[in-house]
C-alpha cells in the first residue's frame, strides 16, 4: 500500500471522512495479512501527523526530550516513579499515558484516584509544567493523534487488538505526537504479560524500535519480567501510596525499582545525558 495512500486514508479517519465499517475492513485486512516495515513507518507517521504535534524548540529547554512506554502489567507503577527521577537528572518527559488493557490498571487510571488530577490539560498547560518541572503525565488529548482514538475503538470491537503492525502505530502514534528526542519502549514477558509469548513480545520490541527509529526518533527497548506483579499491591489508589513510598527512597532494592532504574539508565544514555551506564547509575544515585 503507497505511503500516499496510507496517509490519505489516515487523515480521511481523524477528519470523519471514513466510516468505522472502512476502518474495520482496514484493521482485520492488517490483523490477517500483516504489513511491510515501510507501510508500519507509513502508518506510524500519518498517525502521529494527524493531529497536533507538540513543539518544544522555542522553550529552549536545557536537556533532551525523552520518554518510555510500557505494555504494561500488574503492579506496574513505573511510569510514575521513572518521570521524576530521570526529570532531576536534567531530562524533560512529557509522557503521554493510557489507561488499563485487559487485566491491568493503566497509568491515567492510578492518577485518577488523586481527587482533582487533571489527565487532560490543554497544550500549553502541558508545554508549561513541562518546562517547569520537567515532567509531566497525561492522557492523550483530542487533538494528539486522534486518527489513532478511531482505529483503537474498531479494534476493540473488531478482535482486531493483537496485530504488532497495528500495535507499533498505536504506540508511537501517540508517543511520537510528543515531539521526543528519544523514547524508551519497556516491553513486558511473561504469564502477566499483554503479548502471549515471550517470542511475541520480543517481536513487538523489535518492531516499536525500528520503526521510530526509521520515522525519526531514536529508540530502544527493553523485555523486562512479568511473571509476578511488580509491586508488592495492586489498585490504582495503592499504588500511589507506594509510588510515594518509592519516591522517597524507602524500597530502594524492589522489584519495581530493579526496573525503574534499568530504564532510567536507558533513557538517560538515548538523551545523552550520560555517556555510559556506569555514569548513569552515578547520576541516579545521586538523585
Amino acid at each position: 500500500m503507497p505511503f500516499d495512500e496510507i496517509k490519505g486514508f489516515v487523515q480521511g479517519i481523524a477528519d470523519d471522512r471514513i466510516s468505522d465499517a472502512q476502518i474495520g475492513a482496514f484493521t482485520m485486512a492488517v490483523f490477517l495479512n500483516g504489513m511491510s516495515r515501510e507501510e508500519v513507518v507509513a502508518l506510524t507517521t500519518a498517525t502521529r501527523d494527524s493531529g497536533h504535534v507538540m513543539q518544544w524548540s522555542d522553550l529552549n529547554l536545557p536537556g533532551p526530550i525523552v520518554d518510555k512506554h510500557s505494555t504494561g502489567g500488574v503492579g506496574d507503577l513505573v511510569s510514575l516513579v521513572l518521570g521524576p527521577w530521570v526529570a532531576a537528572c536534567g531530562a524533560f518527559v512529557p509522557m503521554i499515558s493510557g489507561r488499563g488493557l485487559g487485566h491491568t490498571g493503566g497509568t491515567l487510571d492510578k492518577l485518577e484516584s488523586i481527587p482533582g488530577y487533571d489527565p487532560y490539560p490543554a497544550p500549553e498547560r502541558f508545554r508549561d509544567v513541562v518546562k517547569s518541572t520537567g515532567v509531566a503525565i497525561i492522557g492523550q488529548t483530542g487533538d494528539l493523534a486522534p486518527a489513532d482514538k478511531r482505529i483503537y475503538g474498531v479494534r476493540d470491537v473488531t478482535a482486531t487488538v493483537e496485530s504488532i503492525p497495528l500495535i507499533t502505530a498505536s504506540i508511537l502514534g501517540k508517543k511520537l505526537a510528543s515531539g521526543l528526542d528519544a523514547l524508551v519502549m519497556d516491553v513486558k514477558v511473561g504469564s502477566g504479560a499483554f503479548m502471549p509469548t515471550p517470542e511475541k513480545s520480543q517481536e513487538l520490541a523489535k518492531s516499536v524500535a525500528n520503526v521510530a527509529t526509521q520515522a525519526g526518533t531514536p529508540t530502544t527497548a527493553l523485555l523486562t519480567d512479568m511473571s509476578q506483579p511488580l509491586a508488592p499491591c495492586a489498585g490504582n489508589a495503592v499504588e500511589i501510596v507506594e509510588t510515594l513510598a518509592l519516591l522517597r527512597g524507602d524500597r530502594p532494592n524492589s522489584r519495581v525499582m530493579q526496573v525503574t532504574r534499568e530504564l532510567a539508565v536507558e533513557m538517560l544514555m538515548a538523551g545523552k545525558l550520560a555517556g555510559s551506564r556506569e555514569d548513569a547509575l552515578t547520576q541516579l544515585e545521586k538523585r
